[in-house]
C-alpha cells in the first residue's frame, strides 16, 4: 500500500477555492445571460410604449419632425415615412438592438430603433462588478480558508506529535477524543486502540524476554557448575553423577529452547499442514505412549470416530502437553479421561482428571507463557510454563480453540469413573467434512 501523501492543508484550501471559483463563474455567466435577456425584454416593452404615445400624439395632431422630435432620446431613434413618402429621421448606423414598426393614424408609417450600445454598456458594467466582486471574495475566502484549515486540522497534528514523542520512548499518552462518532474521533480513538496495543505487545515481549533469559539462567548456570565440578573432580562415581546432573540440566535448556522457538514460529505465523485426523485415534494413541512411560497408570481414551482437518503431528503434541500435565497432577495413583465427541460442526477433545484441579482465578493465566501453578512441581518435572501456551496457540492455528473449565464440566464431558474431578481441558475444532 502507497499513501499519497500531499499537504492535505494545501489539497483542501486550493479544492475549497477552485470549486468557489468554478461556482463564481457560472454566477457570472448565470447573471450576465440573465441581465441581457430582462434587458431585451425592458427594451422591447419601452419601445411599445412609445408607439403607443406615437399614436397618441396624431391624434393630438402632432405631425412631421415635431412627432420624430418628440419620440427621439434616451437611446432611441425614429424614422418617420409621411403618407406623401416625406421621410424624417433615418434608421441608425449602429447595430440595433430592437425594433418596432406600427402605421399610425393619419396613414404615415413610424420605426422606432433601439441601439444596442445601451445594453452593451449596462452589462460591460455589470461584468466588471461582478469580476470585482468575484475576485474579492476569492482572495478573502483564501486567506479565511488557511486560518479555517488550519485549526480544523490541529487534531491531526496533535496526532503527529503524539506519534513522534511515542517514538522517542515517551510512552502512556493517548489522544483521548472527546467525541468518537466523529471522522476525526473515530480515527483518534482508533489511533489510541493501536497504541494500547502495541504498548501491550511491548511490554508482553519485553517481560517474556525477561522471563525467559530467567528461565535460561538456571539451566546453563546448573550445566556451568556441572562442568567445572566434573574438571576438578577424580572420583569415578562422583563423576558419573555429576555426568547424570549435566545431562539433566543440558535437556532441559534444551526443551526449553524447543518451546521458545516454537512460539517464535507460531508468532510468525505457522500455517499447519492439512489432512483429514481421527481425533479418537489420536487420543488412543496418546493413550498408548503414556501407558509405556506409566504402565500402572489409570488412563483412556472414550467416545467415538470424529474428524477434523488438521496437522496430526501438532495436534499429538497438543494431546501429549494435556495429558503429561494431567499425569504430572494426579501422581502415579492418579486418573485420567480423553473423551471425544461431535456436535453443531464442532469434535470436542476433554482431557479430565482426578488431581487438585486449577482454581477459577488461574483458569485463563494457566495459558499464558511461563507461567507455573505449582512452581517446585514443575521445575521437578522440567517444565518450562510453556506447554500450555504453545497447546492454545496450536489449536488456535487449526481455527479452534483450548480451555479451561470448570469441575462441573466434566459431568457433561464424561469424567473419571469412581473418583473425584480436578482440571478439565477442552479441545474444540471445527468438523472436517
Amino acid at each position: 500500500m502507497s499513501l499519497r501523501t500531499a499537504s492535505l492543508r494545501r489539497r483542501v484550501t486550493l479544492s475549497a477555492i477552485g470549486l468557489l471559483g468554478v461556482v463564481l463563474v457560472g454566477v457570472v455567466l448565470v447573471v450576465d445571460a440573465l441581465f441581457a435577456a430582462q434587458s431585451q425584454r425592458d427594451v422591447e416593452t419601452a419601445l411599445l410604449e412609445k408607439s403607443r404615445v406615437a399614436q397618441q400624439l396624431v391624434k393630438q395632431r402632432v405631425r412631421g419632425s415635431e412627432l420624430a422630435d418628440r419620440l427621439e432620446g434616451r437611446g432611441v431613434e425614429v424614422r418617420l415615412v409621411m403618407p406623401d413618402g416625406e421621410v424624417f429621421g433615418q434608421a441608425p448606423h449602429e447595430e440595433v438592438a430592437n425594433s418596432v414598426e406600427r402605421q399610425l393614424a393619419d396613414g404615415s408609417r413610424i420605426t422606432l430603433y433601439a441601439g444596442s450600445s445601451v445594453i452593451t454598456a449596462a452589462q460591460a458594467r455589470l461584468r466588471r462588478l461582478l469580476l470585482l466582486v468575484g475576485f474579492g471574495a476569492l482572495a478573502v475566502t483564501a486567506v479565511a480558508m488557511a486560518l479555517v484549515v488550519r485549526r480544523a486540522l490541529a487534531p491531526l497534528d496533535a496526532m503527529t506529535t503524539l506519534a513522534r514523542s511515542i517514538a522517542r520512548g515517551h510512552r502512556g499518552y493517548r489522544l483521548n477524543p472527546t467525541r468518537a462518532d466523529t471522522e476525526l474521533g473515530r480515527t483518534a480513538a482508533a489511533f489510541d486502540d493501536m497504541l494500547d496495543s502495541l504498548e501491550g505487545s511491548e511490554e508482553r515481549t519485553k517481560r517474556f524476554v525477561a522471563d525467559a533469559a530467567h528461565e535460561l539462567r538456571t539451566p546453563v548456570a546448573g550445566v556451568q557448575a556441572v562442568a567445572e565440578a566434573l574438571m576438578q573432580t577424580g572420583s569415578a562415581e562422583e563423576r558419573e553423577r555429576l555426568n547424570l546432573l549435566l545431562v539433566r540440566e543440558s535437556r532441559r535448556a534444551g526443551r526449553l529452547v524447543d518451546d521458545l522457538l516454537a512460539l517464535a514460529r507460531i508468532d510468525a505465523g505457522l500455517e499447519p499442514h492439512r489432512e483429514r485426523v481421527d481425533l479418537l485415534a489420536l487420543a488412543e494413541a496418546e493413550v498408548g505412549r503414556t501407558r509405556l512411560l506409566a504402565p500402572d497408570f489409570d488412563i483412556a481414551a472414550e467416545g467415538r470416530s470424529a474428524h477434523v482437518s488438521g496437522d496430526p503431528q501438532r495436534l499429538a503434541q497438543v494431546l501429549a502437553n494435556l495429558t503429561d500435565n494431567a499425569r504430572q497432577a494426579t501422581g502415579l495413583d492418579g486418573r485420567v479421561r480423553l473423551r471425544v465427541s461431535a456436535a453443531d460442526g464442532l469434535v470436542v477433545l476433554t482431557v479430565v482428571d482426578d488431581g487438585p484441579g486449577v482454581a477459577p482465578a488461574d483458569r485463563e493465566r494457566v495459558f499464558d507463557r511461563l507461567v507455573r501453578l505449582d512452581e517446585a512441581r514443575d521445575r521437578r518435572s522440567g517444565g518450562s510454563g510453556l506447554g500450555l501456551a504453545i497447546a492454545r496457540a496450536l489449536v488456535r492455528a487449526h481455527d479452534g480453540d483450548l480451555l479451561c473449565l470448570p469441575p462441573h464440566a466434566a459431568a457433561v464431558a464424561g469424567g473419571p469413573a469412581g473418583g473425584g474431578v480436578g482440571a478439565v481441558f477442552q479441545v474444540r475444532l471445527p468438523a472436517s467434512p
